[in-house]
């Protein structure tokens, strides 16, 4: 079943730091080389999608910039179909400050324009083909919640860090059948708010180390982490990688526990990788270390 991502492309400036807070009078140095990414939530998501052999498009904002520029010809180069709008606030941009133990610090630049709507031209084409939308928080995407559940697609979402409070994720965190967030900062009781107030049917927490947590109506099932199959690299897709494998087996009509245990895998392998087109598990290498195939 194709899948369309909105939103969530951008440059990622990784930078190594010995340990998070960053302390210095003026400065500190690296540990290792400073890197731009193609990356961002949506382009994960999109990659981590590819390599499990599920068809993916995404729809987004670029800049008319250098930046833009290199985001499309790595789309081109992987084969993921994007479909974009030229932005006048320009690509979006994040710095990743990132600790030897895979803990990161994300700096945002915050690129939205107020009332920035994407012109339905861009996203027609591939949500047409799409019986699935992941929708990434980007400001914009929220108004195409409503067109999406009236033309009947399966909608998820990821609320990353989200305290169960702020109304910003609110149009998102209630409008989407399954909802991905992560526990660092949620409040206890956001999880049973979504189920009760929104339309999800999956709300996945997820908890790094400490694995996830499916929260559904009929009750809640924890997932521990997946052991890492190779040393840590960074954590930078690791929670993409997770939404995207648990999507990948969920669309297949798989059980909640073969989502979970993709999703554990995947997760836990793209901690192992740097972002990119190697970056996340394969369909065959997932299915391998799982040792079965989902009814």
């Amino acid at each position: 079943m194709p899948v369309l991502v909105v939103g969530g492309t951008g440059i990622d400036t990784i930078v190594p730091v010995a340990d998070l807070p960053v302390l210095g009078p003026d400065s500190a140095r690296p540990t290792g080389p400073i890197r731009d990414d193609v990356s961002h939530t949506g382009t994960c998501v999109a990659l981590a999608l590819r390599a499990l052999g599920v068809p993916v498009a995404l729809a987004d904002t670029i800049g008319d910039d250098d930046a833009g520029h290199r985001v499309a010809r790595a789309f081109a180069e992987w084969g993921i179909p994007l479909h974009a709008a030229f932005s006048p606030a320009g690509t979006r941009r994040a710095v990743n400050l990132m600790a030897p133990d895979g803990r990161r610090l994300s700096l945002y630049d915050g690129r939205d324009v107020p009332g920035y709507r994407l012109p339905r031209s861009i996203y027609a084409e591939p949500l047409a083909a799409a019986s699935h939308v992941h929708v990434t928080i980007v400001d914009w995407a929220r108004h195409l919640l409503p067109e999406l559940r009236a033309e009947g697609r399966i909608i998820s979402t990821d609320l990353h860090d989200w305290d169960g409070e702020n109304p910003y994720h609110l149009d998102f965190a209630l409008g989407a059948d399954l909802v991905f967030v992560s526990n660092v900062q949620l409040a206890e009781g956001a999880a049973a708010r979504i189920l009760t107030e929104g339309v999800a049917s999956h709300v996945l927490v997820t908890d790094g180390a400490r694995g996830a947590t499916l929260h559904t109506r009929s009750g809640t099932r924890h997932q521990p982490a997946a052991e890492l199959p190779a040393p840590l690299v960074d954590s930078n897709g690791a929670g993409d990688a997770f939404a995207a494998a648990f999507l990948a087996a969920f669309l297949t009509g798989a059980s909640d526990d073969v989502c979970l245990r993709w999703a554990s895998l995947s997760g836990a392998f793209a901690c192992t990788r740097a972002v990119g087109a190697t970056g996340f598990i394969g369909r065959s290498a997932l299915l391998a270390r799982l040792g079965q195939v989902p009814a």
